[in-house]
């Protein structure tokens, strides 16, 4: 079966287990009743109507691992279409969109960062993955006569690799090609390098919004919308990151506004932020008086640009930091990147098919 994985967001092949899990055996071979080592230890389910269900990562996705890793001297991840799709086991709506058989699903939303989105559009529907039929019920051939999520062909592949899809658009059938790479979270799991970005200007401390700093904080100190932008919103372009105020580092120049904490910065002077790399682009390059700073709900934060570069030294200082930003914030800001036009000011489902009520119950064990 394709299970979701509870420590990232995959939807991989797994193997459901009747044996108790228990927490610290995550990686402990399990075995079938031949001897054989059929997998990983990894997860378990829990909820107050199920006990003992545990899931195994299954020798196919621990070779992709290792295959993936000698392939490109690192890992890269599983890659997806980044595609929301939709069963289409209802007549008239196969009737509506001119699809002539029980087959295909339908694009409802293609991620902007997607290849797919190149090739795809809103309302395809795709009939065939690499010469593989679809079912109209989200299903591919599996085994000698079984049937497994269409995801399950995706996972298959490796970052880089092409898949030529079969598509009906308007009636009309038609074959497409598209390359396939992980998908781009707006909000990362893990932290490239290990060490988060960050920015210090006149006491208030800049840094992307990451996975990581969300399992820290209290979710009630993070609000409820930008928990939702988090787990929701899709990035528009390459690099994008949201960009907020993990607290302020209390000085004279930052008076009012010291009790700031874990508040999105949309714009400095007019210009959106698209990064932590361009806001500090924004401010090394800013030449006006002041420092205007916008954040969500229109909260603004002005600061006098002079004083604030004067007050950085003796900040630094006071909470014996070394640097005012963190060393990769130092190279120069490539500002080519052109952000693509939201459809909503708000925020969207992810293309990414999760089990909701399923992650919330599955472990990491």
């Amino acid at each position: 079966m394709v299970t979701p994985y509870a420590h990232g967001t995959s939807d991989l092949l797994g193997i459901q287990i009747d044996a108790a899990i228990n927490p610290g055996n995550s990686g402990g071979p399990a075995f079938n009743d031949q001897g054989e080592c059929i997998g990983v230890a990894f997860q378990v389910f829990r909820s107050d109507e199920a006990e003992n269900i545990g899931y195994v990562i299954p020798t196919t996705v621990v070779s992709h691992f290792l295959n993936d890793y000698q392939k490109n001297g690192k890992y890269t991840g599983f890659p997806c279409l980044g595609v929301l799709l939709q069963k289409l086991e209802n007549p008239a709506l196969r009737e509506s969109l001119k699809v002539p058989s029980s087959e295909g699903v339908l694009v409802r939303r293609v991620e902007p960062t997607a290849p797919a989105c190149r090739v795809l559009k809103k309302g395809d529907v795709i009939t065939s993955f690499d010469g593989v039929a679809v079912g109209c019920e989200g299903t591919v051939p599996f085994r000698s006569t079984e049937r497994i999520a269409f995801r399950y062909l995706t996972s298959q592949k490796y970052a880089g690799d092409v898949a030529q899809l079969g598509i009906i658009r308007a009636g009309g059938m038609m074959k497409v090609q598209t390359v396939l790479q992980p998908r781009k979270h707006l909000v990362p799991f893990h932290v490239q390098g290990g060490q988060p970005s960050y920015l210090i200007v006149a006491g208030l401390v800049f840094t992307p919004l990451t996975e990581s700093f969300i399992e820290e904080e209290c979710e009630d100190t993070l609000g409820l919308k930008l928990l939702a932008k988090a787990r929701y919103s899709l990035a528009t372009f390459e690099g994008e990151q949201i960009v907020i105020v993990s607290q302020v580092l209390a000085h004279e120049v930052n008076i009012g506004y010291e009790h700031m904490g874990n508040q999105q910065v949309i714009k400095l002077n007019g210009t959106m932020v698209k990064n932590i790399h361009h806001l500090a682009h924004l401010v090394d390059n800013c030449k006006d008086k002041f420092l205007t700073f916008e954040f969500e709900d229109d909260f603004l934060v002005v600061l006098d640009r002079e004083e604030a570069s004067t007050a950085s030294s003796d900040i630094l200082k006071e909470h014996a930091i070394p640097n005012i930003r963190s060393s990769d914030l130092s190279e120069p800001y490539d500002d080519t990147e052109q952000a693509i036009e939201k459809t909503s000011d708000d925020f969207g489902e992810s293309p990414v098919t999760n089990y909701e009520m399923g992650v919330d119950c599955l472990l990491w064990a």
